[in-house]
């Protein structure tokens, strides 16, 4: 899994996707098909983790949909098409379904929230698309 993610202050100086999309390049500088079809990438704002803070569905939306258009760029269109992009970053119950209805999101990097069995079988459940 190659986490990437930006810091707040980064964020409110509207460098975000700019420091994302420079932390994939470097991740998978000269990487092929293959490789990235043995990876996951999980976007967790570094502001998000632990926080309670959670990025609005649409920003993740954009980010998510802007990393898999970086990879189909450098690395190949099927290849991105089909890697999985998580989220994570304070992901609960209450915000799983919105985030899991955005289309380059296919999952979430969960972390406290795990640890509640109920909880994360709501978030299990919200990441499950008919």
């Amino acid at each position: 899994i190659v986490c990437v993610g930006e810091t707040s202050a980064q964020r409110e100086a509207g460098q975000a996707l700019e420091v994302v999309l420079g932390q994939i390049d470097g991740a998978f500088q000269g990487a092929d098909a293959i490789a990235l079809a043995r990876c996951a990438v999980a976007y967790e704002p570094v502001w998000a983790i632990g926080t309670g803070k959670v990025a609005r569905p649409e920003d993740a939306q954009e980010m998510h949909a802007a990393i898999r258009a970086r990879l189909a760029t450098t690395v190949g269109a099927a290849a991105a098409a089909v890697l999985r992009i998580l989220y994570g970053g304070s992901v609960k119950p209450d915000n799983a379904p919105e985030l899991m209805a955005e289309p380059d999101l296919d999952g979430a990097l969960v972390g406290g929230a795990s640890l509640d069995a109920k909880g994360f079988a709501a978030i299990v459940r919200a990441a499950t698309r008919p």
